[in-house]
């Protein structure tokens, strides 16, 4: 389910793009894009202001939803990590007072070859 809203905001994402990009300015008629009159325009004698406003409206309202879909999705999967093996903090603070943690091997300088140490001047 996560998948196919994700995959929905990326599209509605890109279409909010192109309909943005292309809405006339407010000086700029309708008519004179097409290259004709009132009556040969694609969206009828009024433009297509109101129409690609509409949709434009719609896809962002789609798009804040989605939003709140995957952080819904990203809350419970943070809330679920626990679950999945990750200790408490606790659970640490039990194992650093018994002296339980894994300890970090450090080579010594006897153990690394002298081409790997830098030389004095």
């Amino acid at each position: 389910m996560e998948t196919l809203v994700l995959i929905v905001h990326v599209l509605l994402a890109a279409a909010i793009i192109a309909l943005v990009l292309l809405q006339q300015g407010k000086g700029a008629e309708a008519g004179a894009s097409f290259g004709g009159g009132a009556s040969q325009t694609v969206f009828g004698s009024t433009g297509s202001g109101s129409f690609m406003v509409k949709i434009t409206a719609l896809a962002a309202a789609i798009l804040f939803s989605t939003s709140f879909a995957l952080a819904y999705f990203a809350k419970e999967r943070a809330a679920n990590v626990t679950e999945v093996g990750i200790p408490s903090a606790s659970v640490i603070e039990s194992a650093a007072e018994r002296n339980q943690l894994p300890v970090l091997e450090v080579p010594r300088s006897a153990d690394l070859p002298s081409s790997d140490m830098p030389q004095a001047d």
